[in-house]
């Protein structure tokens, strides 16, 4: 007969342990872990800050992708996701053919500070919509670009640690 404690001890560990297990080894074979880094990757540079561990976040549970490393990857990539946005701009502008007054960050920021969300989002507005035009576009080459190369690496590594290869853990 189990006693109290047990029976807490097994649900706890069923409720929260085990969900957490699963969760840390959801999609870790060689070709889901590069997937998961193509498409974390793509996600995480998406050109509005504070977005993107939602994104991740969402696109990892439809998917079934390894969370912690999106949400790493999320972290890590994040200086670059700043660097990007005024390029993503550019190239929104230049996709949609955009005349008048270009995008200038300085102004922005000054008009984020100062003016409402109203004023602020019918003057930057269209350049959000550049952004994310550009970043549309060039998400699945990003998904490639990643996928791709880091595959056969993946594959390589996980051969090399596989018990039937003699490597991996040695007693």
């Amino acid at each position: 007969m189990k006693s109290a404690g047990a029976a807490a001890t097994g649900s706890w560990w069923r409720r929260v342990v085990d969900p957490i297990g699963r969760q840390l080894t959801l999609g870790v074979t060689p070709d889901r872990l590069a997937f998961t880094l193509g498409v974390g990757t793509a996600c995480s540079l998406l050109p509005f800050v504070g977005f993107t561990t939602l994104l991740n976040l969402a696109v990892g549970f439809v998917f079934r992708l390894n969370q912690p490393v999106l949400q790493v990857l999320n972290q890590v990539l994040g200086p670059l996701q700043l660097l990007l946005i005024l390029p993503y701009v550019r190239l929104g502008e230049v996709l949609w053919g955009a005349s008048g007054e270009r995008f200038a960050v300085e102004e922005m920021l000054r008009f984020f500070r100062e003016a409402s969300w109203g004023a602020f989002l019918e003057r930057f507005g269209w350049a959000g919509i550049h952004a994310l035009t550009a970043w549309t576009l060039t998400a699945p080459a990003l998904v490639a670009v990643v996928f791709w190369p880091v595959r056969p690496g993946l594959r390589r590594l996980a051969a090399s640690l596989s018990p039937a290869s003699g490597a991996g853990v040695r007693t």
